[in-house]
């Protein structure tokens, strides 16, 4: 690839929010692949010379993009290079792009069904393909394209009939189950888990992304009063585990484990990362975890054993969700950290925080959360732990709309240059 050349895109609707918003040109100080990265000045010189800087770009109900379902197709492409020029202005290197939010796709797959996210009705051709754009774009402007997907998500409400005729959950009414007003596919189906694979991997076949990327969906987050209906899937499957709990933290763990497998098999220079829940075990639960009062843990709930995936050295990188702040009581951003870096101390995986820009400035938020400093005293904190090696922001609305300048304060504070990831 060669040197970009200087230029400015013009964007429509939320693209010009983004260009109104930001300063600079959008791709005026883009760094290609083969362009070597300045240092960075101060404590993250050196080791640190180069980071992750990332933010989703979240697509399920439209949440970041596209704005509406149904825009004409230059204009959803619009938009989305405004995300990516909004994404290059702040100094960022990293986009994690949501292409199968709900058992769907944003390209032409032939597993699943085309989002209805943008065209309104699922399985109808938006016309262009999303995800091929995104990769090419996204390359263009020196940014890393994670295609990030949801495993067993299939629906946001529990009507099969809103889903398209040929859509796979149709096709197989056994593998899907209701839960908490949603569908999902059954983890505990070794069918399923092989599907789920297929469908991912097939992006990664196609086009030349940086990372696989999931988020913190696997069993689903625990709805009060109501159990998880996998009985069936349990008495086929469960013998010879303890109990329940086990046997469904190693349906995750095989879930992991052989996607990344196959991921090195079919790409091997693509990486394969996870964003789970910022908490694994509380200390009073487990020794071993963090010292963190949260009411949800990844281990027991969303039978994640997170620890174990970067122990084991599944996963190339992993970004918790740290969305508190620094001094929440229960869950304190200045305990979860250092309990990351020592989790990922001696591996091979990558640490990078997830950060939550989207509570800056909202109301009922702590009061840390008003004060356009607290994120880039994240950052500051981030400086004393070598091993963590750079941020990611959710999501790009918030990273284009900046509310109270927070992001604006990080870039001006620790990003003085591009750099290359890690």
């Amino acid at each position: 690839m060669g040197r970009l050349s200087r230029r400015t895109f013009t964007v429509a609707a939320a693209g010009a929010a983004a260009s109104a918003a930001l300063s600079g040109s959008a791709a005026a100080d883009a760094l290609p692949a083969d362009v070597p990265a300045e240092p960075v000045p101060g404590p993250r010189s050196g080791p640190h010379r180069r980071e992750l800087r990332g933010m989703w770009i979240a697509t399920v109900a439209n949440t970041d993009w596209p704005p509406a379902p149904g825009l004409p197709p230059d204009e959803q492409r619009q938009h989305l290079l405004g995300l990516l020029d909004a994404a290059v202005d702040r100094r960022l290197n990293a986009v994690m792009f949501q292409v199968r939010p709900t058992a769907d796709a944003f390209w032409p797959s032939p597993h699943e069904p085309w989002s209805q996210y943008l065209t309104g009705t699922q399985g109808q051709d938006p016309g262009w393909d999303p995800l091929g754009t995104a990769v090419h774009e996204a390359h263009r402007r020196g940014l890393e394209l994670h295609a990030w997907f949801n495993p067993y998500r299939v629906s946001l409400t529990t009507d099969v009939t809103r889903l398209a005729p040929t859509h796979p959950a149709r096709s197989h009414p056994e593998w899907i189950v209701p839960y908490g007003g949603r569908l999902y596919y059954n983890p505990g189906l070794p069918e399923v888990r092989r599907f789920v694979q297929d469908a991912m991997l097939d992006a990664v076949r196609r086009y030349p992304v940086d990372a696989v990327h999931w988020d913190d969906y696997f069993y689903p987050y625990p709805v009060l009063g109501q159990a998880f209906p996998d009985d069936d899937a349990y008495a086929r499957y469960g013998a010879g585990f303890p109990d329940r709990a086990a046997w469904r933290r190693a349906n995750t763990d095989l879930l992991v484990s052989e996607t990344a497998a196959r991921i090195k098999e079919i790409r091997p220079n693509t990486r394969f990362g996870i964003s789970p829940f910022g908490v694994w075990r509380n200390a009073a639960t487990d020794p071993l975890g963090s010292a963190t009062q949260a009411g949800v843990q990844t281990y027991d709930d969303l039978y994640a054993d997170t620890r174990t995936w970067v122990k084991e050295e599944w996963i190339d990188y992993i970004v918790p969700q740290v969305y508190w702040n620094i001094g929440f009581p229960a869950a304190d951003y200045a305990a979860l950290v250092p309990w990351w870096s020592e989790v990922v101390s001696g591996t091979d995986v990558h640490l990078y925080i997830g950060e939550a820009l989207y509570k800056a400035g909202v109301p009922g938020q702590p009061a840390a959360w008003q004060d356009p400093a607290e994120l880039s005293r994240h950052l500051t904190f981030d400086r004393d732990h070598p091993q963590v090696r750079g941020n990611v922001y959710f999501s790009s609305r918030h990273v284009v709309s900046d509310p109270l300048g927070a992001m604006s304060r990080v870039v001006a504070d620790h990003y003085p240059a591009r750099v290359r990831t890690p």
